[in-house]
């Protein structure tokens, strides 16, 4: 069995997966033109679009926002690494930023108000025309939210996870930072997968750091980064294995998150043992 051929046996009722590499067509198991909503993955694409208005220096990643309220000393550094001191939802700071790793969808939501009242277009617009469009994610689009809204094919997230892989669309300091711990010593809580001394966040992406037990594999190095999403969706790129894994499915992980944390690390220690020969 190939390794990916492992999740025609998940609970699910759509799954499609895909390993990437930077050279050459990636390795596709199931529909890979079938819409699933990424949830939290959105949050990945949200910053990367976030970091391309860093670059072309209508918004700053390390000043005070200019275009939206939040709490003295936050920026978009902060937010984008969950350290805005914002809880999951809700305006309300709970602490001062840069003090704890809270899980926030606040964050991105802060930060893409920022990003739009700078370019003067919806979000939606700017993601597509900074991301979606020069990568060619055609049936990728945002419905909501900035931190869970994003509707897209495996056929496009593998499109992005090449990005990530090897990006094209910001400078390498840009991309080294946003793949790097930010605050690196904070602890704090992966939602459903457990608490964590430190708990290493990037810009927009978890770090798998030393996370045990975790959602990513065994064998994942500690560099690899990536996201998952409570719509049963993950993805992961490890550097150093030089490979990217997507797999996408339609069940919200509220419903089988016991499950996906074991058949997620089984799918990608696989996957590197695979890669690895």
């Amino acid at each position: 069995m190939h390794a990916l051929e492992r999740v025609s046996e998940w609970p699910v009722d759509h799954v499609t997966a895909a390993v990437v590499r930077p050279d050459g067509p990636p390795t596709v198991f199931g529909d890979a033109e079938h819409r699933y909503w990424l949830a939290s993955i959105t949050k990945p694409l949200t910053a990367w679009a976030t970091l391309v208005a860093v670059e072309e220096r209508i918004v700053t990643l390390d000043e005070p926002p200019r275009g939206v309220d939040v709490q003295a000393g936050c920026t978009l550094r902060h937010l984008l690494s969950h350290a805005g001191g914002y809880a999951f939802t809700g305006a309300t700071p709970i602490a001062p930023p840069g003090r704890r790793r809270i899980y926030s969808n606040t964050g991105f939501e802060l930060a893409a108000a920022e990003v739009v009242a700078a370019a003067g277009m919806s979000f939606a617009e700017y993601l597509h025309d900074a991301v979606f469009e020069p990568l060619g994610m055609a049936a990728s689009e945002l419905r909501g939210s900035p931190a869970h809204g994003v509707w897209t094919t495996t056929d496009d997230l593998v499109r992005f996870a090449g990005e990530l892989l090897r990006p094209v669309l910001l400078a390498p300091p840009t991309a080294s930072d946003a793949i790097r711990p930010q605050y690196a010593d904070l602890s704090g809580i992966v939602p459903e997968v457990g608490s964590f001394r430190p708990c290493p966040w990037g810009l927009g992406v978890e770090i798998h750091g030393a996370k045990h037990p975790h959602w990513m594999g065994r064998d994942n190095s500690p560099e690899t980064f990536g996201h998952f999403g409570g719509a049963g969706t993950m993805m992961w790129i490890d550097p150093i294995a030089g490979c990217a894994l997507v797999a996408l499915t339609d069940r919200p992980t509220d419903g089988w998150m016991a499950d996906a944390l074991r058949l997620w690390p089984e799918l990608s220690d696989a996957v590197l043992a695979e890669v690895g020969s």
